[in-house]
């Protein structure tokens, strides 16, 4: 039985904070002060994602408050400080994510992009919510009961079912024990183990077993 995989609907804001292309920079400031958020989506039509407005983008006006550009990709950084509505201010095309897309390209995506949150949308481009930085780093509040639990069924029992192999679980971090019987499962035993999210780490222990191995 395969390991659980998570996807960003597991873990996303539902009721995610929007605003729509006419919405002023005061207000989006506002807004954003008022939620505690550093971004928020621009709707138009019945919900359709067509731009997201950070606080990057709203930086401009008081970088380029008392000075010009002087560097030629800031040009388009200056062109936002003369902005006053969403539409004038966000960056579009949004870069947005699926909500059955798995935890780990949400975490490429924010990364590659440079962005804390993305809008989760479906299949036309229509808000569903919102995933934040902080809302990836959810699956490690597992329990370690449950995640031994997973690891055993999931893992254990398909790859070292002979009972020669034991773990622990502390704060996440697994530790395996015991001799395995065919010493090239041990890298693939690891690598399944760090697919369980929420796990931390993967340690191996018994020289001349796993450890020699790992």
């Amino acid at each position: 039985m395969p390991a659980s995989r998570y996807t960003v609907s597991d873990v996303m804001t539902h009721t995610a904070v929007a605003i729509g292309r006419e919405a002023s920079y005061k207000e989006i400031v506002e807004l954003m002060h008022q939620w505690k958020v550093s971004a928020v989506p621009v709707l138009e039509g019945e919900g359709r994602v067509v731009g997201v407005v950070s606080e990057a983008d709203l930086l401009p006006k008081e970088e380029f408050r008392r000075t010009d550009p002087v560097l030629p990709d800031q040009l388009e950084e200056a062109s936002k400080a003369g902005g006053v509505l969403a539409e004038e201010l966000m960056s579009s095309p949004a870069v947005t994510v699926h909500p059955d897309a798995p935890l780990a390209e949400a975490a490429r995506i924010m990364a590659r992009r440079q962005v804390k949150r993305l809008p989760v949308v479906n299949e036309v481009g229509m808000l569903e919510g919102v995933v934040s930085r902080s809302d990836l780093l959810k699956v490690f509040l597992r329990p370690d009961e449950e995640l031994e639990e997973e690891i055993r069924r999931a893992v254990l029992a398909e790859l070292a079912p002979d009972g020669t192999v034991d773990l622990t679980v502390r704060e996440g971090v697994v530790t395996l024990r015991g001799p395995v019987r065919d010493r090239a499962l041990v890298p693939l035993l690891a690598r399944a183990i760090r697919a369980v999210e929420g796990v931390v780490d993967v340690r191996m222990e018994s020289p001349g077993a796993l450890g020699a191995a790992a």
